[in-house]
């Protein structure tokens, strides 16, 4: 049966994946069901390789079960589930029913559905970690390292609360991303390379495998070096769920990440501030009844999308709960577990284009700095004051910003006209000087700061 894309009920179908070409190329060898069937038939061969490796069957039957396993389909699966409503067991009889006679008792040999289900998600998800989501990542991360770097020397205000603060450089406020995305990329390789797998029966305790085995803890780590993973050190019908958690969790925690760093750059787009923009093509519309409007449409889906699936993480933590050895509460709910990878990836490929051609208003940033007649000047002047003796530097200073607020005259002015101050500020080098008169000039270490962050994080992930 064919579906037009526009039949389908999620909006990850028919707007962010099925029709993105380069969404469908990454993606569907993972997080499709056809991939998920692929992935468990892939348990199955393992299995059998395995089997004849150890002489519990010929080797020709391993070579058999393989060669079966490419031609089953997704199709024939989904009908025999149907049939006999257990979706594992249809994949084993559709296997079965491919191979000869003298194959067949080996398809499912001594496993249980969950040491195929589980081994296979973990496969896949650690696949897909590898092949799509952590290149994307860091061709982001690549793109911030590049975007600081030269932006390093920009001046711009910093804010707090919303309100103007000390100045920095934009270069600097981009560091923080940089250094933000390195930490969750390394979470999230960590997390990918400790998925386990298991092959060690109905409830844990190799039952079945140890009637043919004496080692069958070997079997088990055997099996699934075949697919080039960890054995749980314990499990029960199912793999512990703390793993596949952290994984999900560390993803959830890099979309975070973006839904921030798209958040600060939409309020940097706000016309009373205008200090970045995103490019914007010339047949493109902003609005359906302003023509004048250019909406940071962008960054505002990235913020949309994680809204929708960072609960997602909720879901992920009841399904921690499994009563006894196990039983079927998460079977719907795992079912689900692609699509918050899906949204980050969306995410990631439109911060890239966004992020990449991101357009900075240097202007603007130095008239958005200049707003406030220095009063930005107030923290080095309390901290100097205070550093030569003064003994309410604080109080002295606060209530000269409120004269500066009255008068609309820069506070660096009002500062050395003080006749109270000026025992102290005499005392001050004329650099200390300089920065009361020129706050711009306090930016403390920001632009260096912005080239160590962004050339550590290119060290650590090898950019």
């Amino acid at each position: 049966m064919n579906i037009n894309v526009y039949d389908c009920v999620s909006p990850l179908d028919f707007r962010y994946y099925g029709q993105d070409a380069r969404m469908r190329e990454l993606l569907a060898p993972y997080v499709s069901e056809r991939a998920r069937l692929k992935s468990e038939v892939a348990v199955e061969v393992a299995l059998v390789r395995v089997l004849a490796r150890r002489g519990i069957c010929p080797p020709e039957v391993a070579d058999e079960v393989a060669a079966a396993a490419e031609q089953v389909t997704v199709e024939e699966v989904a009908e025999e589930e149907a049939r006999i409503q257990h979706n594992t067991r249809a994949m084993v009889n559709c296997l079965q029913r491919r191979v000869s006679d003298r194959a067949r008792p080996f398809v499912h040999f001594t496993t249980t559905s969950f040491d195929v289900v589980d081994t296979a998600r973990a496969w896949l998800f650690r696949e897909v970690t590898h092949k799509a989501v952590l290149p994307e990542i860091l061709k982001l991360e690549r793109i911030l390292i590049d975007l600081a770097l030269r932006e390093k020397d920009t001046l711009q205000i910093g804010r707090t609360h919303g309100q103007h603060a000390v100045p920095l450089t934009f270069g600097f406020a981009i560091a923080q991303y940089v250094n933000r995305l390195g930490t969750c990329i390394e979470k999230i390789r960590q997390a990918a390379d400790a998925l386990p797998g298991k092959i060690s029966g109905a409830v844990g305790a190799y039952n079945a495998s140890s009637l043919f085995f004496d080692d069958p803890v070997a079997f088990e780590a055997e099996v699934l070096g075949e697919l080039g993973l960890p054995a749980a050190l314990a499990s029960t019908q199912i793999v512990p769920p703390e793993p596949l958690a952290d994984l999900m969790h560390s993803f959830t925690l890099a979309f975070g990440v973006l839904a921030n760093l798209a958040d600060d750059m939409r309020h940097l787009q706000r016309t009373e501030i205008g200090e970045v923009g995103e490019e914007f093509g010339d047949a493109q519309v902003g609005s359906s009844t302003m023509p004048h409007k250019r909406n940071p449409w962008n960054f505002e889906n990235v913020k949309s999308l994680w809204k929708a699936f960072m609960p997602r993480m909720v879901t992920i933590y009841l399904d921690q709960i499994s009563e006894h050895q196990r039983d079927l509460s998460n079977s719907a709910s795992q079912r689900f577990l692609p699509e918050p990878l899906v949204a980050l990836v969306n995410a990631l490929l439109r911060l890239q284009r966004v992020m990449g051609r991101l357009v900075t208003d240097r202007e603007r940033m130095a008239q958005n700095l200049a707003l406030t007649r220095g009063l930005i000047a107030a923290e080095p002047a309390y901290i100097l004051l205070a550093a030569y003796g003064h003994s309410d530097a604080h109080e002295r200073v606060r209530r000269l910003t409120l004269d500066a607020q009255a008068s609309g005259r820069p506070l660096g002015d009002l500062l050395f006209e003080a006749e109270d101050l000026k025992p102290y500020l005499d005392r001050f080098p004329d650099k200390q000087k300089q920065v009361l008169l020129h706050p711009e000039q306090y930016t403390g270490i920001a632009a260096r700061k912005a080239e160590q962050v962004c050339e550590t994080w290119r060290q650590r992930l090898g950019l």
